[in-house]
């Protein structure tokens, strides 16, 4: 992830300026994430700080990290198992910069009938350099009508994918085992946006 640095001291004299520079940056070092833009500004608190905006354009351009909101999008798979294709929709909402709800909705084209599944799991993206790949666990409901019969399960999830982390339009690719009664793997590739 890529991120910017604002330290700012008041008067010329004063020695903190460094200091708040190492400490960010040793806590910057400690995530693996990227310094795009570092800023240093000195003057007082009353005056205008036009060096900011020097960060705050990063910001508005994206080219360094912002509280990222909610992302969503649609997707497409197949499951292994069950020998059927699948068409879904996901989101993902940050909790933290690591964690995320990851609501899901399946549907699995089945001749004679039909299938669907809804998820509900957790995403944790690992501090890795470019934080693209992810795992995460939770919950599946999948629903199935045959003929007039229908019937429900519950299962466990355990998904792993990579994920693009720049931009608005963020690819990925996912492999998702789903564990309870009539076990399967499925693999889905989609587009999410913010």
């Amino acid at each position: 992830m890529k991120v910017g640095l604002y330290a700012r001291v008041s008067t010329h004299d004063q020695q903190t300026l460094a200091l708040q520079r190492e400490a960010m940056e040793a806590y910057v070092q400690q995530r693996a994430w990227e310094i795009a833009v570092l800023v240093e500004e000195i003057g007082s608190g009353g005056r205008e700080h036009w060096q900011r905006e020097t960060l705050m354009r990063a910001a508005r351009r994206r080219a360094i990290a912002t509280s990222s909101g909610p992302t969503y999008g649609p997707h497409i798979g197949y499951n292994f198992d069950a020998k059927d294709l699948l068409l879904g929709a996901q989101l993902s909402w940050p909790i933290t910069p690591q964690i995320a709800l990851y609501p899901t909705f399946d549907y699995y084209f089945q001749s004679g009938g039909s299938l669907w599944a809804l998820n509900v799991d957790v995403k944790y993206s690992p501090p890795t350099r470019y934080r693209a790949w992810y795992v995460g666990g939770g919950l599946n409901y999948l629903h199935a009508s045959v003929g007039g019969a229908s019937g429900s399960d519950t299962n466990l999830n355990l998904l792993t994918g990579l994920e693009g982390r720049r931009g608005r339009t963020r690819p990925y690719v996912e492999g998702k085992f789903i564990l309870g009664n009539g076990s399967a793997f499925q693999l889905v590739g989609g587009v999410s946006w913010r």
